[in-house]
């Protein structure tokens, strides 16, 4: 055993950054070198690998066109058909083009988001795709020190300009959605709404708003009710909607969950949809057209959405830059047999 097999354990593993101080190179250089990569000049690799070897660090094998890179696909939460749908447009793209994917779910609480940050920074993924899930600026700032590619899906908020975001129509999907239930002849329009921290909840909202103003109605407060995007919230909402002393005639649900939830609780009444109370969803989700009714919905291109981020940040790990910083990608109404005329109407 040689004094270079030894050091590791008896030095410690020591950081990246401390690592690039000892080589004189920046941390991103490091990086570059530790991923396989071949922009780095050779005095220059051969010192940073020398280091990696003493310190412990793993170095991925050189860059060669069988190399399967490797991606971080990160959810807030991973219990919904949602994020399957987003997974599964990932894992196309991905295996087509011989990267592997690892997926995480940091639950909204910092202490998971730095753990899978460790995790990162050891596995040395080539790329991030974050969905619907919002980083501490700090943590933000480390991909970027570190070099590594950030694409962000259906961003929660708006993230620095030089990241790239992938989202849907979500403003002419709720537009589309409320000019349906309009067109049919309802006029009290009930809204679950969604998490009004997420930037999409928001847009769905205000093209729920602009539908009515268009028709020459104004946003009832009492008809608006919040949800979470998942069915406990949608059975909650339309609960609290049918208490009314008028109920409405009609209901637009933020998500297929919300509104399949909502379904669930004009049942528990003895009611039906579209007798007694039309819904209308939002996703499109494959197992709303096997609800009973088959729901009517919006249809958000979820897998599109997944297989694009993948494209964008492995162009990114190229040195590409995209065309356009904010992609969206368009919704589209698709009607089923959970709406129809308010009962009554001629």
């Amino acid at each position: 055993m040689t004094a270079d097999d030894t050091a590791p354990a008896s030095r410690g593993r020591v950081t990246i950054t401390e690592i690039a101080r000892q080589a004189g190179v920046s941390v991103p250089t490091v990086s570059r070198v530790v991923n396989g990569r071949s922009d780095v000049s050779p005095q220059t690799r051969a010192r940073v690998e020398d280091l990696l070897r003493l310190h412990g660090h793993r170095k991925r094998p050189a860059a060669s066109p069988a190399r399967a890179a490797l991606l971080d696909l990160v959810f807030n939460d991973l219990d919904s058909p949602w994020a399957v749908e987003i997974i599964r447009g990932v894992e196309e793209v991905a295996h087509a083009a011989g990267v592997g994917t690892v997926v995480s779910a940091i639950h909204g609480r910092s202490g998971d988001a730095r753990e899978w940050m460790r995790n990162l920074r050891s596995r040395a993924s080539d790329g991030v795709i974050l969905v619907t899930s919002a980083l501490e600026p700090t943590l933000h700032e480390q991909l970027r020190i570190l070099g590594v590619p950030l694409v962000v899906v259906d961003p929660m908020g708006s993230p620095a300009a030089d990241t790239p975001t992938i989202g849907a129509a979500n403003w002419s999907g709720g537009l589309a959605a409320t000019e349906h239930l309009l067109s049919l002849g309802h006029r009290r329009i009930g809204l679950i709404a969604g998490p009004p921290r997420l930037l999409c909840s928001r847009a769905r909202f205000d093209g729920y708003r602009a539908a009515l103003e268009a028709a020459g109605l104004s946003v009832d407060d009492t008809l608006v009710v919040p949800g979470d995007f998942r069915p406990e919230s949608g059975f909650t909402g339309c609960t609290a909607l049918l208490d009314l002393p008028q109920p409405p005639t009609a209901v637009f649900a933020a998500s297929d969950q919300m509104a399949l939830g909502a379904i669930e609780a004009l049942r528990r009444r003895g009611l039906r949809a579209p007798e007694d109370m039309s819904v209308v969803g939002f996703d499109d989700l494959p197992e709303v057209r096997w609800s009973a009714p088959p729901l009517t919905t919006v249809r958000q291109p979820l897998a599109d959405m997944g297989k694009l981020a993948v494209r964008t940040v492995l162009s990114l790990t190229r040195g590409e830059r995209p065309d356009s910083p904010r992609v969206e990608l368009g919704t589209e109404l698709v009607v089923r047999s959970s709406t129809a005329p308010p009962r009554g109407s001629s």
